[in-house]
């Protein structure tokens, strides 16, 4: 695994304040990977870490009948909206706007983690995310990632497994 352009660092230093509270409070003791540039989205997240594109956890926001869940994808799929509707039982899902997914988590686009959010909020986790070994999240800005077993960060989100991922024809 390519690591150039990163700065290694053992201590969540790296990370959004916030979430480095959030992994003091839990006892993780992870990588936090810091990038020059920012890696707002999955692609950029992918090839700056050297890993696959399925390896990066998207931790998404999404409205459910007006009411914010986090929905955690591997970086190389789209979320199904009307699996996401039919696994709450909701009348309307949709993308979350800018300000609800700060408001909700404390964070911005691009940079939302997994778990240490303003609220608490219902977590639905792709199944697909279990394909690997390893996966990486963003640490609480667009410029910082961290890797955790897949199983763990389900388990740390407070995440339901589920199937929302959209299949391709």
């Amino acid at each position: 695994m390519s690591t150039s352009g990163t700065t290694p660092s053992t201590a969540s230093s790296d990370a959004h304040p916030r979430f480095a509270e959030a992994l003091r409070e839990l006892g993780l003791d992870v990588e936090v990977r810091r990038f020059p540039d920012a890696t707002r989205t999955a692609v950029e997240a992918a090839a700056a870490i050297g890993c696959e594109l399925s390896q990066i956890v998207k931790s998404l926001i999404f409205e459910a009948d007006g009411v914010p869940v986090l929905v955690l994808m591997d970086g190389a799929s789209r979320v199904d909206v009307e699996l996401v509707r039919n696994e709450l039982g909701a009348g309307k899902v949709e993308r979350a706007r800018a300000d609800l997914v700060r408001a909700t988590t404390g964070y911005a686009i691009g940079g939302v983690p997994p778990f240490g959010h303003l609220t608490k909020t219902r977590v639905l986790a792709d199944r697909g995310l279990l394909g690997h070994a390893e996966v990486w999240a963003a640490a609480g800005h667009p410029h910082a990632v961290f890797r955790l077993g897949p199983t763990r960060l389900v388990e740390l989100a407070g995440g339901t497994l589920v199937d929302v991922r959209e299949r391709t024809a």
